[in-house]
């Protein structure tokens, strides 16, 4: 291992775990605009509050110090391993993301896998095991029911989100992801028509115009089994405070619980950061320069990272927009909706890629 390796997991692992607090008071800030009201503005340092920044730190402060609650009758190992597997998948999932373009001849991205897509799907599907354990572990039958939920939502929707991705790499032609935003970015790097070059994103067909529509299709249905891949609203029926009190984590205190809220940040971001890389071009961005300079490598991290910021917005916009779904609302529009709207985008994708010049 390098001192490049080193430095990269660094920077990965830093950012993963900083952005967090950022949520969080980006959270609360969008509903209180969205609600009319101020917000957190009142934690202060010497009299500095900084607009309500300070708010993550006083919350990871309480959470440090608030007793550590482990019901008598829990299982006790997978009570404590259950926080630990939602988690630590996302954070690992990330590695395979390519947060930015090249650093002298170093790509910005922890782990160069070339089937580094099918490593990420894998990796996240282990997340669904914490949310059970947690629920069964708890031995409380409204974490059961959450746990129970949590489960049978993230298989259902799991699978609109790997036919969407089937599709990305049918117009990519290669499941490394370092690849897929080279095609996406090719033209650029080229040298061809930088306007045109948005044009090769998979989102707008990958460079066959004739596939756009279902490149925007598949698109949004990626990003909708990605909400409800990671519980947000509409689609939180497995915390659903009105009906499971808090569902799978009830039973959970102090750094416990922090974890699962960690997780579950860092999952979202995670999640716009494969969007973002597999349909919206990852660091490409038409009319900035590409090299492999450092302040080339910085532009591009930062165009990656506000395609990121701009999704993660639009998800906390969402959650705070839309009424939560019944239970069977919820599996309907997953197995009678989505799922056949993605098969179909699919298949059309395959035949029209094969008939287009």
């Amino acid at each position: 291992m390098t001192l490049w390796d080193l430095l990269k997991i660094a920077f990965v692992l830093v950012m993963l775990l900083q952005i967090v607090p950022v949520l969080v008071w980006l959270e609360r800030k969008i509903s209180a605009f969205i609600q009319g009201r101020y917000g957190p503005n009142r934690v202060a340092i010497f009299g500095v509050r900084l607009g309500g920044l300070f708010q993550p730190l006083a919350d990871a402060v309480k959470l440090i110090f608030k007793e550590d609650i482990v019901p008598a009758t829990a299982d006790r190992f997978l009570y404590r391993l259950a926080p630990a597997l939602v988690l630590i998948p996302p954070m690992i999932a990330f590695t395979v993301i390519p947060f930015g373009n090249k650093w002298g001849e170093e790509h910005l991205v922890v782990a160069r896998v070339p089937v580094g897509i099918l490593l990420l799907m894998s990796v996240l599907s282990i997340a669904v095991y914490g949310l059970a354990f947690g629920g069964w572990a708890s031995n409380n039958k409204w974490s059961l029911l959450g746990g129970l939920r949590s489960s049978a939502q993230m298989i259902s929707y799991e699978l609109t989100l790997g036919l969407t991705i089937i599709t990305a790499i049918m117009l990519s032609g290669t499941i490394d992801p370092v690849r897929i935003v080279e095609h996406q970015a090719r033209t650029s790097m080229e040298g061809g028509n930088e306007l045109a070059g948005i044009l090769r994103w998979n989102v707008f067909g990958g460079g066959n115009i004739l596939l756009a529509p279902f490149g925007i299709i598949a698109t949004v249905l990626f990003y909708v089994a990605s909400l409800a891949e990671n519980n947000r609203l509409p689609f939180d029926l497995p915390e659903c405070e009105a009906e499971l009190v808090g569902g799978y984590h009830t039973e959970y205190s102090s750094m416990k619980y922090a974890m699962f809220m960690q997780g579950e940040y860092i999952a979202m971001t995670t999640m716009s950061a494969l969007l973002t890389t597999i349909w919206l071009g990852g660091w490409h961005f038409p009319y900035l320069p590409v090299g492999n300079q450092w302040y080339h490598a910085l532009i591009s991290h930062a165009v990656f990272a506000g395609k990121v910021g701009a999704l993660l917005i639009l998800g906390i916009w969402i959650r705070w927009t839309l009424p939560r779904f019944r239970y069977d609302q919820l599996m309907n529009l997953g197995w009678k909706v989505l799922v056949p709207i993605a098969l179909v985008n699919l298949a059309l994708v395959g035949v029209i890629g094969v008939m287009a010049p």
